[in-house]
């Protein structure tokens, strides 16, 4: 039977990183992943990094965003120095376009809510937009320039940290489903994989994203399900953007600088289980975004199409911190905001199984707090569409602000 100190189950980026930051504390760490390692949700993230609130339910997560935001350079320094590889890592920002009828009162809504949240958001001029970037529509009423935003290629980044991980001693499993976690009087024991294996340990940190709830052994369910994204990847010659581009309805990432210039572009929310399949009304919606926002890429070729499952959760909030075994930790959750939660999500689990502390508070991410009757009542109201044609995150949300809030 393998024995470890612990044992990460998920090698996505967030369950790499922790794997990689309990390594570097000399811990010897196993990694499992039921398929090939970082091609659920982290292959699929179109890779921004935005604190910036989109519904009235993430207001309380800007705080945590920030704090991880704000780790994402020496994070990035690091990582790549390891594992040798570029994480595509931009900081030029991003531009949220705004075009209804009331754009200027948006606008200030905006720039307001921002600012109180300690978000250096300010009024982009039209004019001014237009000379950031001139492949923009002409057809917006309004636009803000979020300058403290950031991008990566998630794909990249993920791989990266897999090879730092390696690097600094993870034993990676690859394809080894667990069925079970295990325990005895309250206490992690380790896990079972789907051959009956026992894979012995006495921390065990959940990070299977949009599977976590299909864990047997935890005391209460985790309150996990997928949330289907589908994406497009273009090429264009004729637009070349070097900011992140979006509006409430989707969004543009560049991907690199080079003529033809490879942008990704999403998405969807679609509560559809596990079925991955990408569809004509998810790609109509993604493409006419598109060019809503940059006319242009009605020209660009289609050079990839694919989707992912967010792991959601009925407040949209992560799963994070210990869930009443001991020895057990659970990082999930994260939604549409993994990429961006990795590092300061990889730092709080090490402190809390290194050191048993933590240096900021997560009991808002409590993975216990839909037990019993407030876990029945936290999904009244609360669904996200079917709808392939809605990308406002907001949706998924009860109260939803409409152009309020910044949509990633």
């Amino acid at each position: 039977m393998p024995s470890h100190d612990a044992i990460v189950i998920g090698a996505g980026l967030i369950g790499s990183a922790v794997a990689l930051r309990l390594a570097q504390e000399g811990l010897r760490v196993a990694l499992l992943e039921k398929n090939a390692p970082g091609r659920e949700a982290s292959w699929a993230a179109a890779g921004m990094l935005s604190p910036a609130p989109d519904a009235p339910a993430s207001i309380p997560l800007v705080p945590f965003g920030r704090a991880s935001l704000s780790l994402y350079p020496q994070f990035i320094s690091e990582i790549e120095e390891i594992s040798g590889h570029s994480t595509g890592y931009r900081t030029d920002g991003a531009i949220e376009l705004i075009f209804s009828a009331e754009a200027e009162r948006e606008l200030s809504t905006i720039i307001a809510l921002h600012h109180a949240l300690g978000l250096r958001s300010e009024p982009l001029p039209l004019d001014e937009a237009y000379k950031l970037e001139p492949a923009l529509t002409r057809r917006a009423q309004a636009a803000a320039f979020l300058p403290y935003e950031a991008s990566v290629d998630a794909r990249a980044l993920t791989a990266a940290v897999l090879a730092a991980g390696l690097a600094a001693g993870v034993e990676l499993f690859a394809h080894t489903q667990v069925s079970r976690i295990m325990s005895e009087r309250g206490r992690c024991t380790g896990v079972s994989i789907h051959d009956g294996t026992l894979f012995a340990a006495p921390n065990v940190v959940v990070a299977a994203g949009a599977f976590s709830g299909l864990l047997e052994g935890v005391d209460s369910p985790l309150r996990a399900r997928p949330i289907r994204g589908q994406m497009v990847a273009l090429k264009s010659q004729e637009a070349s953007l070097q900011h992140v581009v979006r509006s409430e309805r989707g969004y543009i990432v560049p991907r690199d600088s080079e003529v033809p210039q490879r942008v990704v572009t999403g998405s969807t929310l679609e509560d559809a289980g596990f079925d991955k399949r990408v569809t004509p009304r998810g790609l109509e919606h993604i493409l006419c975004t598109a060019q809503e926002l940059v006319p242009a890429l009605g020209n660009a070729e289609v050079v990839e199409l694919w989707c992912g499952l967010r792991p959601d959760t009925p407040d949209h909030l992560p799963l994070l911190g210990p869930a009443g075994i001991e020895g057990l930790t659970i990082a999930t959750g994260h939604y549409r905001n993994g990429i961006l939660l990795a590092p300061i999500t990889a730092k709080l689990v090490r402190e809390w199984i290194v050191e048993k502390r933590v240096s900021m508070d997560w009991e808002l991410f409590n993975p216990l707090r839909f037990t019993g009757g407030a876990g029945e009542n936290a999904d009244d109201g609360d669904s996200v569409s079917g709808d392939a044609s809605s990308d406002q995150r907001g949706d998924a949300s009860p109260g939803k602000g409409g152009g309020e809030f910044a949509h990633k």
